[in-house]
């Protein structure tokens, strides 16, 4: 079988497109709208992406299946030479004629497709359709295959021991359950320690995070707090952090070296929690980490938190996680939610370190945007483009 992929401004473009080259037997296996960007991004256009396949067998006869869509197809043709249909209308009512047909058509050969094409997961062949779509809704979040895969077998136990056929909703509600349950492993959430320590690459927000963190614990729970940051690189983030102090009305210290650190913690022995800022380097690199080690005792009843951003790619989160394997991460903090539109990676990293997420961030706005992290913040944002609110 032939199967190539076409690129048109609309249907029945895409339709005079597969007939010129696949000839009058080509079978839509699948299609889709996609925005293609113009000019620096502005000026997006909408084009149809459609993939069709024929059978290569020159000298083998075919005989024309008849299928109520096909049917449609040519009744939508004849609207061409219907004189009492102005030109404009009667493309758009064949173009939606058209788009109706070949959703009916692809519901019809769903499963022959799934075993012939290329393009659909193979590894999603044995689950009914309505758990592949779930799978697939959990892969275009990008998360890992195999963690969808652990998804689709407990869905699949599910199904057989429902008795009766379920519904989408039944299969999206098991599937969340079933995410809900795997994170549940993970320790999220509230902080336990007296001193609490943010590290993190550059441009991750740690210095915002670190005042909303500590704005929560003054106005919320009435804590007595204290600042110390280590970042001396960046005049610009001193000043930042010590802006937050003044306006919580709270001590801020700097320090240079271990003992300033030392000397800073004996300082603030009486105060409930020391929150602890860290310049932002290129922690890929090993030098920067024997540098924090050398600022920051680790000994300390201390909790340290990895900020990273949900923009980064997801290689580039693990590469920053792997270059602190010498310093004990307790849990994720995942920020810039609000500047992307799949999740899937936070969670991919939680399942590959075993390590839990505090909170998530949402925005710039001090002691605003920041959510203590659940289990059920994960699942709304995966699934919020169906019509989940996102957390706020």
């Amino acid at each position: 079988m032939k199967i190539k992929k076409f690129l048109a401004p609309n249907m029945p473009e895409a339709m005079k497109q597969i007939r010129l080259e696949l000839g009058d037997q080509a079978v839509i296996l699948n299609s889709k709208v996609i925005q293609r960007k113009g000019f620096l991004g502005f000026m997006k256009k909408r084009n149809i992406e459609v993939i069709a396949a024929v059978d290569p067998e020159p000298g083998k006869p075919r005989q024309r299946e008849i299928t109520p869509a096909k049917i449609e197809y040519e009744k939508a043709k004849e609207i061409r030479t219907d004189s009492r249909v102005e030109p404009a209308e009667a493309n758009k009512k064949q173009a939606a004629r058209e788009t109706e047909s070949l959703h009916r058509e692809l519901a019809e050969l769903k499963r022959a497709v799934l075993e012939i094409s290329g393009f659909s997961s193979a590894a999603f062949q044995k689950y009914p359709l309505k758990i592949q779509k779930f799978l697939s809704r959990c892969t275009e979040q990008e998360l890992d295959k195999a963690f969808v895969l652990s998804i689709g077998e407990c869905l699949l136990e599910q199904w057989k021991a429902h008795g009766k056929e379920p519904s989408e909703g039944d299969v999206l509600d098991w599937g969340k359950a079933v995410i809900r349950k795997k994170l549940s492993r993970f320790a999220c959430g509230e902080i336990q320690s007296k001193y609490v320590n943010l590290i993190g690459p550059t441009g991750v927000g740690k210095t915002t995070t670190l005042a909303k963190m500590a704005a929560g614990a003054v106005l919320d729970k009435k804590e007595k707090i204290a600042f110390i940051t280590t970042d001396t690189y960046r005049i610009a983030a001193v000043e930042q952090l010590k802006t937050y102090a003044n306006l919580l009305n709270v001590p801020f210290e700097v320090i240079y070296k271990l003992s300033d650190f030392h000397k800073a913690i004996e300082k603030f022995a009486g105060f409930d929690r020391i929150y602890i800022d860290t310049a932002g380097r290129n922690y890929r690199e090993i030098q920067y980490i024997r540098e924090l080690k050398g600022l920051i005792d680790f000994n300390e009843n201390m909790e340290t938190f990895l900020a990273l951003s949900m923009t980064m790619k997801e290689k580039d989160m693990a590469a920053v996680m792997e270059s602190f394997q010498g310093i004990r991460i307790d849990r994720f903090i995942f920020t810039k939610l609000d500047e992307t539109g799949t999740y899937g990676a936070g969670v991919n990293l939680m399942e590959k370190y075993g390590t839990g997420c505090a909170y998530v961030t949402n925005g710039q706005d001090v002691p605003d945007d920041i959510i203590e992290a659940s289990p059920d913040t994960f699942i709304q944002y995966l699934f919020g483009e169906n019509g989940n609110e996102r957390p706020s």
